[in-house]
């Protein structure tokens, strides 16, 4: 029987990829839709299951568990828009991203042995320190369409973040910048304007726009592990990027892409991918085989399912959810 989930909208394209679950989702909606509280919005084909509830209604609506994904849900929104009894309902925090403050000294928000807390890497298990709260990893799970293929007839490279310029050095704004002097970028997403990209592509669209680029280049030096990278690799573009976190695991030098904590060495394979693009053809078959295996929406589906019905059955201690081909 399907559940009934509540949860925020905070990163879009994770949401979609979550809702592909058999379960109810209601997502809280206010006016003018502050952070978190955007609902459906646009640019994703959700599903039916998918429904905006207004924020001020939640209190009286049943549901099955209530899944937190930002600090802020977790010690603001709960307090404000859950009643006392839902706020005892089966609970859930998906945390997307590594420690911020220190790399491996950062205790986790959530230390509640009644709360499972889901990381999307095991990088970003390892980092935290999560204390008293059971924890297990559930990877990312991809879709693009089938009838797109790569074809890497542009001799260039692509880069996918939003908001770059703004987010800086953790993000590898200077070393994109650096990059670029050399080696033909574009750049995609929200305000990629003020760094001479193109500026944002549709989620949908975007599977095919990027198909055309010779490789996919990840300048981030310090996050998870982005969904923007599984898409790509599950295109079959060949993946450059830099040998943190958990891209030091999903990436095989000479076999879907190239990794290396030296930006000359990576300058270097890119240029020699621009100059042959049979070998960039062969390494993006290698991510995308790597991608089916690691990345294939079915073994998310199925994670996410077990995980939900195991923390409304009340037995989060000592859960692990492993990576599943």
């Amino acid at each position: 029987m399907p559940l009934r989930i509540l949860t925020w909208h905070v990163h879009g394209s994770y949401l979609y990829y979550l809702t592909q679950s058999p379960h109810e989702f209601y997502l809280p909606v206010k006016p003018d839709h502050p952070e978190g509280y955007g609902g459906r919005l646009g640019g994703f084909p959700w599903g039916n299951n998918v429904h905006d509830i207004a924020a001020d209604d939640v209190k009286h609506q049943s549901f099955d568990c209530i899944l937190f994904q930002s600090r802020r849900n977790y010690l603001h929104d709960q307090y404000e828009i859950l009643s006392a009894e839902q706020q005892q309902l089966p609970r859930l925090y998906l945390e997307h991203d590594p420690p911020r403050e220190h790399p491996t000294d950062t205790q986790h928000v959530v230390n509640d042995p009644d709360i499972l807390l889901v990381h999307v890497t095991h990088f970003n298990r390892l980092m935290w320190d999560s204390g008293n709260t059971p924890t297990c990893v559930i990877e990312h799970g991809v879709m693009v369409p089938d009838d797109v293929h790569y074809t890497g007839d542009l001799p260039k490279g692509i880069v996918v973040a939003n908001g770059l310029r703004h987010r800086g050095r953790r993000l590898g704004s200077d070393i994109f910048q650096q990059v670029q002097k050399t080696i033909p970028l574009d750049l995609v997403g929200m305000d990629a304007e003020s760094l001479g990209g193109i500026g944002e592509v549709a989620h949908h669209r975007l599977p095919s726009f990027q198909s055309r680029y010779r490789f996919f280049f990840h300048p981030v030096r310090y996050t998870s592990l982005g969904l923007a990278v599984c898409e790509a690799m599950m295109i079959g573009l060949p993946i450059v990027g830099l040998a943190t976190t958990e891209l030091g695991t999903v990436i095989e030098n000479g076999v879907s892409g190239y990794i290396d904590t030296d930006v000359d060495r990576l300058i270097e394979r890119m240029q020699d991918l621009i100059a042959h693009p049979k070998k960039a053809r062969l390494l993006g078959e290698g991510a995308r085989e790597q991608a089916r295996s690691r990345f294939n929406i079915h073994r998310f589906i199925q994670d996410w399912t077990t995980t939900f019905e195991q923390a409304v059955s009340r037995q989060p201690q000592g859960l692990e959810v492993s990576r599943k081909g």
